[in-house]
């Protein structure tokens, strides 16, 4: 069979919003065969990206139900597809290389695979996350720290209360830090701090990639990582799905931006900016070792760029003067109703890009 079904894998998981292009080192086709199994892959390439029973996939596979039924099952708690319950029924669907199949790793991940995702990253995955120039997640500040937003018609712009709304939490390890630890890199911030909620939970959960935690924990994990400088970060929809603690020198996204100086626009959606009350600023400089992007300058008062800022809040939690609040911008984008929205959005954008 040779590198013949990674190389359909790979073409496969190129038609996804967030694909997985090719590169001359072949480095992806690497990471497809520490992953999957011939057999595994050759199965994933009947899956669906919409959940579906596994008799369904069965039947497109010619394989026995109960036989597909235990490898479906399988390849989900190993990672490599998505599982949801609906009652008393399975479905599975097949899951991109992010967010899915990277980020479902996280307890597989050694220092072969962390090298194999650093040189995807550099290679090809960075620009290919900007590619559609549409950001893949949106940056919250926590709630007390939003000014002059309207609670009836933008309640997914406070964190805090859509957290203990949550029907489910899951805390996890953040793949990102834990990649560049295995490489001898990264920073000190807490490991244990990517969240989510609803069905992303029960999958993560159940699958032991996760453990699962109230919204008191869950609230204690984001002021945890607000003391520590990272950035809230969610999936550009208006459902809380998910929340990314990020830092800017391990978090794929935020790496862009701080790293690779690409546009913050193709990796974060900044609902917010940082405003600064004149009277109340003391220029002490909090806010210059906070601000994740360089976003401030201080001469007789703190200096917001609007265009850099991304509006994560962290230069308010800690002035200690109380002199920034954020607020909604006028220029924003809103988040997208629907994850679906959002990835047909991106694949909307490349396909005009390549016309």
């Amino acid at each position: 069979m040779g590198d013949e079904v990674y190389i359909r894998l790979r073409e496969y998981l190129d038609t996804f919003p967030l694909g997985f292009p090719a590169t001359e080192e072949g480095v992806e086709l690497d990471i497809l065969k520490t992953l999957f199994t011939p057999g595994e892959a050759e199965l994933f390439l009947v899956v669906s990206p919409l959940p579906e029973k596994a008799e369904n996939i069965a039947a497109r596979a010619g394989l026995d139900p109960e036989e597909a039924e235990s490898m479906l099952y399988t390849m989900s708690k190993k990672g490599l597809l998505y599982r949801v319950r609906r009652g008393d029924s399975l479905y599975y669907n097949a899951a991109p290389f992010m967010i899915g199949l990277y980020e479902y790793s996280v307890k597989r991940l050694d220092g072969r695979l962390a090298g194999l995702y650093r040189r995807y990253y550099d290679l090809a995955y960075a620009r290919e996350m900007a590619a559609s120039g549409v950001p893949g997640f949106k940056v919250l500040p926590l709630d007390e720290v939003v000014t002059g937003v309207d609670r009836a018609l933008y309640p997914y712009c406070y964190l805090r209360e859509q957290v203990r709304a949550a029907r489910v939490i899951a805390v996890a390890e953040c793949i990102c830090r834990k990649e560049a630890k295995l490489l001898g890199e990264g920073c000190d911030a807490p490991a244990e701090s990517c969240l989510m909620f609803g069905a992303a939970a029960e999958y993560y959960i159940e699958n032991g990639l996760g453990r699962r935690i109230d919204a008191g924990e869950a609230l204690a994990i984001l002021e945890e990582a607000d003391r520590a400088g990272l950035v809230h970060a969610g999936v550009n929809a208006k459902h809380l799905s998910n929340i990314c603690n990020c830092c800017p020198c391990c978090c794929a996204s935020l790496k862009g931006i701080t790293k690779k100086g690409m546009d913050k626009r193709g990796f974060m959606n900044s609902l917010f900016v940082a405003e600064v009350d004149d009277d109340s600023c003391t220029a002490c400089g909090s806010c210059l070792d906070r601000c994740p992007v360089g976003a401030v300058s201080v001469e007789q008062v703190a200096i917001v760029d609007g265009g850099k800022c991304l509006g994560c809040g962290l230069c308010a939690t800690s002035c200690p003067a109380g002199a920034v609040k954020v607020s909604l911008r006028e220029d924003r984008l809103e988040p997208f109703n629907h994850v679906v929205d959002l990835g047909l959005a991106i694949l909307r954008a490349k396909a005009k890009q390549g016309s």
